[in-house]
């Protein structure tokens, strides 16, 4: 804006709201015309048009150029990211025409909105029907069903009593009634998680909860400050490495309660060679049991996968039969537990016992109570920090796997379903969950991809199937933990490895290798670390995807384009890692040739730029002009110009469209370098500057 109309500006409150209004116009770089006592030169213009290359304001320095305004932005394309915490399908606010949409006003955080995004539970509570009670009733019984022999055996993987299992089974399904924004996704015990407790907790009680508990406020953390675009710095080829890796430990793990080995270790490569050193040691019974279990659940899983729809009009047996054979086959852990407990039992009564027993369970709820802050051993107590200090980095591991683990299944069952989830909201429920189940002596948990598909195919309608699991779970610990003593620990672990295989994704290697083979070096980086430590596992590879990155960042693809000048255009942001190569490439081509070229710099895809981007820019600026020829840039868009307009460079020179540089070029060849001190439109570059 020129200074006269800045001076009018301050006596006349009329020429003050023009003022400021033309200001705001050509500080954010929109299309519309300023006011024609504000333009002191008549032969700049200011029009709409269509969008050029890219989208973004391309000035030029030619005679008569014409300032094109931002082209439109594409549906959708200003919606939040992963970390702004808007809810599911919630639509960006529009700003005026003109105006940026950040300018728009923000919904108040006590506006029934933003209550309804913090509280999803009253977007789907006033539209409850009675089909959906059912539907969720019949839902929240097979995942009951499924959960509490679930929960027992992963409870032996964490290495704790096999009454924690179910403790950690109950509270995430009330909490996630509330806060949940996946209709599909059950929190409980996993076997991931499972085998992080065993890592970091000493399969000491007391430390597994505070874990818990600590985890919990750390994923509130997260889910409060929007960090959920942390998770996005895993790739997948890091997380498909550590649940085949977690498939594998877990599942050979389990091998001695399916042979009835006693004094097994639980460090891997230890636990693989006393293993095999003891196979002679193997139970018959116990081999047997296991092998029946394990052929058993894979039977009706099949079943279940292949059982053909059934449709109204047929007979009312059929549609009995099918339902009967789908109960069976969803509630299959439960049935085959059942049997084994039942088979065991008869033995009993006999006074011979072939199996290995699950033994004594605490009877009861559990009580509710702090988590334990220290904890008093026969020979001193144990603080706070000390107890901090043993767990290590599972203050990390655990809450960041829990959210990856849980996320990943509402993204996918969200994708499979056709809705949309809230990444942060998620992250809130995690956290609130594990914070609560510490209470009530839970471990650490998350979402489960078996249950959750448990959940999905008996046609869950809302979360609100989780409260017929958490009631069935909390009747199966006030009633049945005496019938549990019956169970042998070869059925659990059936129940565990059958679970934990589809873990193990075969056709990634094979994907992978047709798709991208670099990206099989952090899943086998990933992969074969986890086996020594889980942590290092993950903290490898993802170092090595970000490496990845950052080559990819610091060596740019450049588009080279001779005929009829000279054109390079890189293909993404210009940062200080990738100055060096950009000018050696510009370098090579044109003031080492003979004799030295102009160029033109196409910067459409360029973004963003750094300050040492910056200072490299302008050498090479330098550099043209002192061996007589001229860089000049193309396609930049509003943030990369406001900043190297701030660097002031000597003989900077922009363009909107290439035929504009090109015709530029052509009538300065052979004439004296450009004088790019003269600016032909100072009160934009100002208005940029500004801005």
């Amino acid at each position: 804006m020129s200074s006269a109309l800045r001076g009018r500006a301050r006596h006349n409150p009329s020429e003050r709201s023009s003022a400021q209004h033309a200001d705001h116009r050509l500080g954010m770089a929109t299309a519309a015309a300023t006011p024609a006592r504000a333009r002191p030169r008549p032969r700049v213009t200011c029009a709409k048009a269509p969008p050029l290359r890219a989208p973004g304001l391309r000035l030029g320095h030619a005679p008569g150029h014409v300032l094109q305004g931002p082209a439109p932005l594409p549906s959708g394309s200003d919606s939040c990211g992963p970390g702004c915490g808007a809810g599911a399908g919630a639509r960006p606010t529009e700003a005026p025409c003109g105006a940026s949409s950040s300018m728009a006003p923000h919904p108040c955080c006590c506006s029934p909105g933003a209550v309804r995004r913090r509280l999803p539970l009253l977007a789907w509570l006033p539209r409850y029907s009675v089909q959906w009670l059912k539907m969720d009733f019949i839902a929240g019984l097979s995942v009951g069903l499924t959960v509490i022999p679930q929960a027992l055996a992963y409870a032996e993987v964490a290495g704790l009593p096999p009454q924690y299992g179910l403790y950690s089974a109950f509270m995430g399904c009330f909490v996630y009634v509330v806060l949940g924004t996946s209709r599909d996704v059950t929190l409980g015990p996993t076997a991931i998680m499972s085998l992080l407790v065993s890592f970091y907790t000493f399969h000491e009680p007391a430390y597994a909860v505070l874990l818990a508990f600590l985890s919990g406020c750390i994923q509130l953390a997260m889910g409060l400050l929007c960090l959920g675009f942390l998770l996005d710095f895993i790739s997948c080829p890091v997380i498909k490495g550590f649940t085949s890796a977690a498939a594998v430990t877990i599942g050979f793990g389990q091998i001695k309660n399916l042979l009835g080995l006693q004094d097994i270790p639980r460090q891997f490569f230890l636990q693989v060679y006393r293993t095999f050193l003891s196979i002679g040691e193997t139970r018959v019974g116990d081999a047997v049991l296991g092998l029946a279990c394990m052929l058993l659940l894979v039977a009706l899983k099949l079943m279940r996968d292949h059982m053909p729809p059934v449709y109204p009009g047929m007979p009312l047996r059929v549609r009995l039969s099918h339902g009967l054979v789908w109960t069976a086959a969803t509630a299959r852990n439960a049935l085959v537990v059942s049997c084994a407990a039942l088979v065991a039992y008869s033995f009993e009564l006999t006074g011979h016992q072939p199996f290995v027993l699950t033994g004594e369970t605490a009877e009861g709820l559990p009580p509710v109570r702090l988590p334990p802050f220290w904890v008093t051993t026969a020979n001193r107590t144990v603080s706070f920090v000390e107890m901090v200090q043993d767990m290590g980095a599972g203050l990390a591991v655990v809450p960041l796997v829990g959210l990856l683990e849980s996320i990943a299944v509402a993204k996918a069952f969200a994708s499979q379903n056709s809705y949309r989830i809230d990444t942060n909201q998620e992250l809130l429920a995690i956290g609130l969950t594990n914070v609560l189940g510490s209470l009530v002596s839970s471990y650490p948990v998350t979402g489960s991809f078996g249950r959750t598909a448990v959940n999905a195919q008996s046609g869950v309608c809302t979360p609100a199937g989780g409260l017929v699991t958490g009631v069935l779970v909390l009747l199966a610990l006030g009633c049945l933990t005496p019938l549990f003593y019956y169970i042998p620990k070869a059925a659990l672990a059936a129940v565990i490895i059958v679970a934990v295989a589809p873990l193990f994704d075969t056709r990634i290697f094979g994907t992978l290798w047709r798709v991208k083979r670099l990206d099989l070096l952090p899943l086998c980086v990933t992969f074969l670390l986890c086996f020594w430590e889980v942590q290092y596992g993950i903290l490898a590879g993802t170092l090595v995807s970000v490496l990845i990155l950052l080559h990819s960042v610091a060596r740019p693809e450049t588009q080279v384009s001779e005929e009829p000048v000279l054109v390079l255009q890189p293909a993404s942001g210009l940062h200080f890692p990738a100055v060096e190569a950009l000018r050696e490439a510009i370098l090579n081509r044109a003031l080492r040739a003979s004799p030295p070229r102009c160029a033109i710099l196409d910067c459409t895809h360029v973004c963003s730029v750094d300050y040492t981007a910056v200072l490299g820019l302008g050498e090479l600026v330098e550099d043209f002009r002192r061996r007589g020829v001229r860089l000049v840039f193309l396609g930049l868009q509003v943030p990369v110009l406001r900043v190297l307009l701030c660097a002031d460079l000597e003989g900077f020179q922009y363009f909107s469209t290439l035929e504009e540089a090109e015709k530029f070029l052509e009538q300065e060849a052979g004439t004296q370098p450009y004088n790019g001190s003269e600016d032909p439109v100072p009160e934009l570059r100002a208005a940029l500057l500004k801005a």
